[in-house]
């Protein structure tokens, strides 16, 4: 039996249904949490607890990722079918979100970037390198912009499935930010001319708080 998930739920009551019939692994599992608290007896591969907390915002209308989460039409519904099974999911983004690609001109190198950098052996990495980038498409900061419940939680996911280049950012720069400054770095462009950030004018735009 399917479990329908209603539009006008919050995002907590479909993060519950969405997880209801979780996938129990035994390899780097973790304690699934809900608001910082450990649900008991239930345990869910690390990006399972992330991709469930987009999902749950996406289908509550929240975030900016459109369609199919941003993914290609069958890689959304393999998610679906892999995290998400017996759950009645949307295609579209119930919050009518367009995201125009072609005015992302950066769009391969970030995702090059990204799977460069990948844990090997993470079987849904495509999926979640899909969805940040699409992420990336969006004006406010990352983790609100995918639809993650928290920073910490962005900070998690990107030093799970990311470790090497996460621990670059050892100044806890906004993470959208540290991505665009890694292509520029690798294209051999530095377009700050301070010596150091610490007295850049425009230190708080880079390190402030994303909460």
């Amino acid at each position: 039996m399917s479990v329908a998930l209603q539009l006008h739920d919050d995002r907590e009551q479909i993060y519950s249904r969405l997880t209801s019939n979780r996938l129990v692994s035994t390899a780097g599992v973790v304690p699934m949490t809900v608001n910082g608290v450990i649900t008991p007896n239930s345990h869910v591969t690390p990006n399972h607890e992330w991709l469930a907390c987009m999902m749950a915002s996406w289908c509550a209308g929240q975030g900016v990722l459109p369609d199919y989460l941003g993914l290609e039409s069958e890689q959304f519904i393999a998610l679906k079918k892999h995290f998400f099974p017996g759950c009645s999911i949307p295609e579209q983004a119930p919050s009518g979100s367009k995201l125009d690609f072609n005015r992302m001109l950066e769009r391969d190198d970030l995702v090059n970037l990204l799977k460069n950098s990948s844990k090997p052996g993470v079987i849904e990495i495509d999926w979640v390198i899909g969805i940040i980038v699409a992420g990336s498409l969006g004006s406010d900061h990352l983790w609100q912009d995918l639809g993650l419940w928290s920073r910490a939680q962005l900070s998690a996911m990107l030093q799970y499935n990311f470790p090497e280049l996460a621990a670059k950012n050892d100044k806890d720069m906004k993470w959208k930010k540290f991505l665009y400054k890694q292509l520029c770095e690798a294209e051999g462009l530095y377009l700050c001319r301070v010596p150091s950030c610490e007295v850049c004018v425009d230190y708080s735009k880079c390190y402030g708080s994303e909460e």
